[in-house]
């Protein structure tokens, strides 16, 4: 299984940036689709942004033009650069890895398809 870990946790104003980074313990391309995650407490896990082993990626509308998801050139690393922070992305960010395609039945922004959570990194913005 794969077992991530995230960071890169922060409080920042409106309007700035923040780089979060997923650490595997296995070769991330092992996986059909990376995904980042985050949660608002009271509220379901939402889907951020996913990549897949083709390299397409996915975002959910809130974050479109905003956010990006990379890999890094080390095989087992995940980023997520986040720009033009609005109170509104304040959260608990998680990255998580899916044997399932990304684009296959709504797997990229559906938790119960993902497995080898991190522990989470707090999102703060003010």
């Amino acid at each position: 299984d794969v077992q991530l870990g995230e960071s890169g946790r922060g409080s920042v104003q409106a309007g700035g940036s923040l780089r979060l980074s997923c650490g595997a313990s296995v070769y991330i391309s092992s996986s059909n689709c990376m995904g980042w995650f985050r949660q608002v407490p009271g509220l379901e896990r939402e889907g951020v942004a996913a990549i897949g082993r083709d390299g397409n990626t996915y975002y959910a509308e809130p974050v479109k033009g905003r956010f990006t998801i990379s890999q890094g050139n080390a095989e087992n690393t995940l980023y997520l650069q986040m720009n033009s922070l609005k109170p509104e992305d304040t959260a608990m960010y998680y990255c998580a890895a899916s044997r399932f395609r990304c684009g296959y039945g709504g797997t990229w922004y559906t938790p119960s398809r993902f497995n080898g959570w991190g522990q989470g990194t707090q999102v703060t913005v003010s």
